[in-house]
């Protein structure tokens, strides 16, 4: 399917041009009427200073430029507006368990391990229901902690589908746009299971290095645990089976070729003349949190337990699972897609074809179709996606942490279940993965990267995901995406130096497949690699914020005063289409 809802409308090619003018009067007649993209909670207070402020019809007898950005505003909300709200379905954790250990709760007064005490679960219940500033004031919080930006997921866009908009299923109209952002699994299920299962494989691999996967013992146990598995949702291979190279990658077009670690997160490039060696500070091996019932119960109450990070202080190439953790533990969200703009560049990578520029002889993009559009788009597509994802997590979702799951799972196999309403499925109850975590750490828990283990928002669907969907397709738009990389790279197991990628598939590495498997690095090392978001928090997000940045992009083109028609591959392998002739 292609995204291509553009294609009917007229081109801008300049600010007077009749097509633009046709284009204008056609969303004249929305003028008329106010545009509300649908009504929201706690969103009454933001329309009543709104209206109050525009009581009046603007004046628009002056300058010609400022009546076509009027309607150019208007005409692109309205388009937005004509889209139906689609469903927003949960897993029904939430309504199906008495206690809520199956539902989101961390920093919220906690009466034991996997249950919170329900008079601070009806306080945060009532913050979401109003949406209002004052009612998260008053949660019961079991520590200082502070939840993290919920409002967010409140906040308005000015560009693209707002996040109501998105929803469990594709409307009839403007398919497009609609991301199909399903429930997450339930606590009880066989895929839930499957998942709990990989996140243990994870945090028992952390300090592998991924070169050293296809000899390490570990790393064959967990693909054959995980090839058994039935809903075991990552890549296999021709025969079905999960091989060790192929644990923890994404399932997208590229993902799979090459390193595990995508081109862009490893290659030296520079910001203007400031060299930057991609080396990063990561945390010294062997130290994991969390795994016993004293810090656990602390994290969940929001207290600080005292324990402190390790740093190595030699810098090193991201070579296993816990440098990814330290790297996403602290990035600018948007950071690792910002330096692949940067190598990019470095590595002259051409434009996308459809970039108008190309077929000039006269002039050069620069505020347009160049460096300062690029880097810019990608800020601003980011600050959309996360408050779209935020949305879903806080307003639709509220899906637990792993680290949760790893406390039910604990509960059970103590002897416990019973002071808990959920249960897990028997594979993650009987898993390797688990027995060896106990062997290790001397109990069940889920062992963390970091010593407050996941951040205080709900896990479905991941920030770091929506905000690696929308990049990648930014720079999709923006880069041509059949470009093969030169020169492949890969670090050695210590993450000292680079060398050359020599394996049978180092000519298939392209600018769209290696993007496609950045954000799985990006969002799987601050998920799986750490211990804090499942997989499937991982695939719905990159799904979504690629949603968000076409939308984003599809009212953008209206702005652009260059005729153009610009392709790119989506994440599933199909073509979107971006145009504004």
């Amino acid at each position: 399917m292609e995204a291509n809802e553009n294609a009917s409308l007229p081109n801008q090619p300049s600010v007077n041009s009749p097509s633009r003018r046709r284009f204008l009067g056609q969303v004249t007649a929305a003028l008329a009427g106010s545009v509300v993209l649908g009504k929201a909670v706690g969103a009454a207070a933001q329309e009543t200073k709104f209206n109050d402020g525009a009581a009046s019809a603007p004046d628009l007898s002056g300058d010609p430029r400022v009546r076509q950005s009027y309607k150019l505003r208007v005409g692109t909300a309205a388009k937005q507006a004509s889209i139906p709200v689609p469903p927003h379905t949960t897993n029904g954790d939430e309504q199906r368990y008495p206690d809520k250990c199956g539902t989101y709760t961390k920093g919220l007064l906690q009466d034991g391990i996997g249950l919170v005490n329900l008079a601070a679960y009806r306080s945060f219940r009532k913050a979401i229901n109003s949406g209002e500033f004052s009612d998260w004031e008053n949660i019961i919080t079991g520590g200082p902690r502070t939840q993290n930006g919920p409002l967010g997921g409140r906040a308005f866009s000015l560009e693209g589908t707002d996040d109501v908009q998105f929803g469990d299923a594709p409307s009839p109209r403007n398919q497009v746009n609609q991301i199909v952002v399903p429930p997450a699994p339930e606590i009880a299920s066989e895929a839930y299971g499957t998942e709990l299962i990989e996140m243990y494989w994870g945090s028992l691999l952390r300090d592998v290095a991924f070169t050293d996967y296809a000899t390490n013992a570990i790393a064959h146990q967990a693909a054959a645990e995980l090839s058994s598995m039935p809903t075991y949702a990552g890549p296999r291979n021709a025969a079905g089976t999960v091989t060790p190279n192929l644990l923890f990658r994404g399932v997208y077009p590229g993902d799979t070729v090459g390193p595990y670690l995508s081109q862009f997160y490893i290659t030296p490039t520079y910001m203007g003349a400031q060299p930057m060696s991609q080396q990063m500070l990561a945390f010294l091996p062997g130290i994991d949190f969390m795994t016993d019932p004293l810090t656990f119960l602390q994290v969940q109450n929001g207290i600080d337990t005292g324990a402190q990070l390790q740093f190595d202080p030699q810098p090193r190439y991201l070579h296993d699972g816990r440098s990814l953790t330290a790297f996403t533990h602290v990035d600018v969200l948007f950071q690792t897609f910002f330096t692949a703009y940067l190598v990019l560049g470095t590595m002259g990578a051409p434009v996308n074809p459809g970039n108008p520029y190309l077929r000039s002889t006269k002039q050069n993009g620069f505020g347009t179709f160049a460096g300062p559009d690029f880097a810019a788009t990608l800020a601003q597509a980011a600050r959309i996606a996360l408050n779209n994802v935020w949305y879903q997590k806080w307003w639709i979702h509220l899906r637990h942490r792993p680290e949760s799951g790893g406390g039910v799972c604990r509960q059970i196999l103590i002897g416990k279940g019973n002071t808990l309403d959920a249960t897990l499925h028997g594979n993650v109850l009987n898993s390797q993965a688990v027995q060896q975590s106990f062997a290790k750490y001397g109990d069940y828990f889920l062992s963390q990267a970091f010593p407050e283990g996941s951040p205080t928002h709900p896990s479905y669907p991941t920030g770091h995901g929506a905000v690696a969907g929308a990049c990648i397709t930014i720079l999709k738009f923006f880069y041509d995406n059949d470009w093969v990389i030169p020169n492949p790279q890969v670090p050695v197991n210590d993450g000292l130096s680079l060398t050359p990628y020599t394996g049978f598939d180092a000519g298939q590495i392209t600018v769209a497949g290696e993007l496609n498997k950045l954000a799985h690095n990006v969002s799987f090392g601050h998920g799986i690699h750490s211990g804090i978001h499942w997989r499937s928090d991982t695939e719905s997000s990159i799904q979504l914020g690629e949603a968000v940045a076409i939308s984003m992009l599809q009212d953008r083109a209206y702005t652009y005063a260059e005729p153009f028609t610009i392709s790119f591959q989506k994440i599933d392998g199909t073509t979107a289409t971006i145009s504004n002739q």
